[in-house]
Parts: structure tokens; sequence; C-alpha cells
């Protein structure tokens, strides 16, 4: 009996020092949960702070010896690095409660897992500093003063070489309120450093991929196309190239392109200034050899201003290259300053002699009559062209009615015809018997003359001796000798 009583308590030992073990490891194992409701479980950070195994109090003394330290570095558009300093703001870390809201957070009961596992908090960070001195140290920096700043500026088209878009600048202008903001939200969640971004600085107004500023390139590449080349005759050209073309257009505020019409007609007066030849100074090679200079009258090229410019905006508006003669008012035989060409009438009104010439070669010439110049009624001189022919006419004047039977007026009312009252020519005549203002001539030359000239032949008249011309015709004919004195 006693044998088999020993047999029995051996196995009760044993469950009882098992449940002892147990029993002393779940104190263990508790007091290790409680321990970890004060304190960080293992591998834990919070923030950049490792606080395994630490309390609450120990991350806030971290958190605030890190705040004694605190340095914000400010970068600006330009790469410039800044530096505020904690002290400069009395800055300080203030807890939130955070610090033992993460331990309530963390799961105690499972601290063993910890030991294999890394947690990581983040805290919304709270920090107290002086207001008034953040802004003051702000304001003070470099970057924040206007006389460091640069304004930005808008993309623009430049046409001065070709078309082009010149990029904006986007300068350095600050928005102080929203660099002082910018620099407030990293000083309140202790950022270490912060780049004033593009919503820190004033911002251009048009951006070189403004889509008004390229369409308006394209226009103006457009325009460019519509070159225009002036032929005058057959060797002299005028050309009113690309760059030209951009010089007459104009540009809106809005990038509405259209041609300047001033520009144009200022353009156009240029074109008529250069190659207008009416009543212009010419070097006249006469009959004798000699060379006399002769201008006034009506003859030579005029271009009718109006209808270029007309003209001209149509051709800039069609986007292709043009060539043509100008639109001409009047036009001449030839082009260039000898634009007499060799068909003309020629007067010499000292010899009292006139030649006609075709091609080069004289067909006609005889001794003439002119105006009474003793009357006040000198022939006009100056550069002319045969307006128009009669036969038979009638010549009228204020106290005088002649018929005629040729008639080709040049000058006003002045002209060529026979005068069949007149027995001579030539010579000293015309000084005290000449006529109102007409070249008097022998019928049978008149006939010729007038059978072989045609409309619009030029006449060449001139005195070889300086004359004061003072009569209503000369007046309204642009004598060349012309005076109202």
């Amino acid at each position: 009996m006693s044998r088999g009583n020993k047999t029995r308590r051996g196995p009760r030992k044993g469950l009882i020092a098992v449940g002892i073990i147990v029993i002393v490891l779940a104190v263990l194992y508790a007091a290790v949960v409680m321990y970890f409701q004060k304190h960080y479980l293992p591998n834990t950070t919070v923030g950049d702070v490792d606080v395994s195994m630490k309390t609450a109090e120990y991350l806030k003394a971290k958190m605030k010896g890190q705040s004694d330290q605190y340095t914000l570095t400010i970068t600006d558009r330009t790469g410039t690095e800044y530096t505020l300093e904690g002290t400069d703001i009395s800055y300080q870390y203030t807890d939130t409660g955070e610090e033992e809201q993460i331990l309530k957070e963390q799961d105690s009961l499972l601290w063993p897992l910890a030991f294999m596992n890394d947690s990581h908090y983040d805290m919304t960070l709270s920090a107290e500093y002086d207001e008034q001195q953040l802004e003051d140290a702000v304001n003070a920096m470099d970057f924040m003063q206007e006389e460091n700043m640069t304004a930005p500026e808008d993309a623009y088209l430049d046409t001065s070489d070709g078309v082009q878009i010149v990029e904006e600048v986007e300068g350095t202008t600050v928005i102080p309120e929203k660099v002082l903001k910018k620099i407030e939200k990293a000083v309140q969640n202790q950022q270490d450093e912060v780049k004033l971004g593009k919503g820190c600085y004033e911002k251009p107004s048009v951006y070189s991929t403004d889509e008004s500023l390229v369409s308006a390139k394209e226009t103006l590449e457009n325009y460019e196309k519509s070159t225009v080349t002036y032929t005058f005759g057959d060797q002299d050209t005028e050309e009113l190239t690309s760059e030209d073309v951009l010089k007459l257009l104009k540009v809106s505020d809005d990038l509405e392109i259209s041609v300047d019409e001033e520009k144009v007609t200022a353009y156009v007066q240029s074109l008529a200034s250069k190659y207008n030849t009416y009543s212009d100074e010419r070097k006249f090679k006469t009959s004798k050899g000699d060379k006399v200079t002769i201008g006034g009258g009506d003859y030579g090229w005029v271009i009718d201003k109006d209808e270029e410019a007309a003209q001209l905006i149509e051709d800039l508006q069609g986007f292709e290259p043009v060539t043509r003669e100008p639109v001409y008012e009047q036009t001449a035989k030839k082009h260039g300053k000898n634009d007499i060409g060799n068909t003309y009438i020629e007067v010499d009104y000292t010899n009292q002699h006139m030649y006609y010439y075709k091609n080069g070669k004289l067909k006609l010439d005889c001794d003439v009559v002119t105006g009474n110049t003793s009357k006040g009624n000198g022939s006009p001189d100056g550069v002319f062209k045969i307006a128009y022919k009669q036969s038979p006419a009638t010549l009228v004047g204020e106290d005088y009615s002649s018929p005629v039977e040729y008639f080709m007026p040049f000058a006003y009312n002045v002209g060529f015809h026979d005068a069949s009252w007149r027995s001579s020519f030539g010579g000293e005549i015309y000084k005290t018997s000449g006529s109102h203002g007409c070249v008097n001539m022998p019928e049978s030359k008149a006939e010729k003359l007038y059978k072989m000239v045609e409309v619009g032949t030029p006449v060449v008249a001139y005195y070889r001796e300086k004359i004061k011309l003072t009569a209503e015709n000369c007046k309204i004919s642009n004598a060349y000798s012309y005076s109202g004195d």
C-alpha cells in the first residue's frame, strides 16, 4: 500500500512546479506589458528619434533639445541659401499629448513581436515662436529687399531679326505674404530646409507658350512671305523685303496683327519721292550739242499714291511674293532720270527754232515765233507732252479769236499751231511781236508735224538765258522759269 501512494504523489508535484513557472512567467509578462504601457516598444521611432524602451518624457526632452538647436535653411529661386536660427525667433518645442497617445496606440500585449518588427510614428509637430520676430527676420533677408529683386518680364514678339518669341523672364520679385506663410509652415513643421517655389514670386503675364503669342508669330511669318519686288523698266528694281514688310505692320496689345496704313502711306511716299520724275530738273543735250538744265512742266513718272497704297495693302494680305510695277497716275516714255527717250520735240526759245526727233533721228525742224516777252507773254519753259491734237481749231483768248488748221497743245492752252498771218519766223520777232504764248509755225511745217507727232510725245522747251515768266498759262503749266513776283 505504501509503495502505491508514492507513485501517485510524483506527477502531482511536477504539475505544481509547472503551474508555479507559468504563474511566474505570466506575472513577468504582465509586468513587461505594464512597463510598455509607459515605455515605447523596441524598434520604435518617432520622426527621426529612436524611442525604443523610452518614455514619453524622454521623447519630449529629446524634441525640446532638438528645438534648441533648430535651424531652417531657406533657398531662394537663384539657389542662394539663407539661414534662420531658432534663437532668432524664440523658437521652442511644445508637446501636444501625441507622445502619450502613441503609447496608447501601441499594443503592449504583443511586445515580444516588437523585437522582430520596426514601428514608426509621425507626430503633428508643434512649436512656439515669436511671430513678429519671424516676420522681422524674414523681411530683413537680402532676397526680400526691393533693390535686389528683378521684375518679371512678359514673353514678346521680336521682329528685329526675323520673327522670334523672346521667352519670359521669371524674375525674383517676391510676394512677401506668401514667402512668410511658406516659411511659417516650415517652422511649424520643424523642417530644416525650405525652397521658395513659383508661388512665392510674381509671375509674367505672358509666357512663350501662350496660344495668342504663338498664333501671332505664325501670322507674322505669313506676312513675311508677302515680299513685293517693284520693277522700273528692264533693269531697275526696288524690293520690299520680309524685314521691310514687318515694319509695315502693327501689333495691338491683344496681339491682333494688321497692316499699318500710315506706315504704308509713308512707304509709298518714299517710293514716289525716289522714282517720280514729274517736273524734275534734267540735263538735256540740245541740238546744238551743248547741255541745258531744264525742269518744271508736267512730264514724268507719277506714282498714284492712293491707288498704290491700296494695292500694296492687298499684296501684303496675300501672303505670297509679288513682282509688279507701281500703280502710276502718269507715265513717261522711259524709266530713270533720262525719261524723255529719243522721240521728242525740242523748242529752243532763245534761238526761236524747233526740232522733232523720232527714234533719235531728226524728222523736222523750222524757225518759230513764240510768246511776246515784252508784253509778259513769254512761252512756258519746261518738259511737257503733247496733250492732244485738233484740226481745225479756234484759239480763243481774252481779246482774240484765231482759227488755225493744226493745233497741238502741250502746256495748258499753249501749243504748236500754224500761223498763216505771219510771213516770217525766227530771229527776235518774239521779243516785240510774239504770240500770246503759243509756238507759231509755218503752215506746211505745222501740217507735217501734226501728221507725224503722237499724243504723249515729250516736249522740251527752254530758254538759254534767265527769264521771268509771269503769264497765267506759265503758272498753271508749272513753267520752270515762272515767277509770281
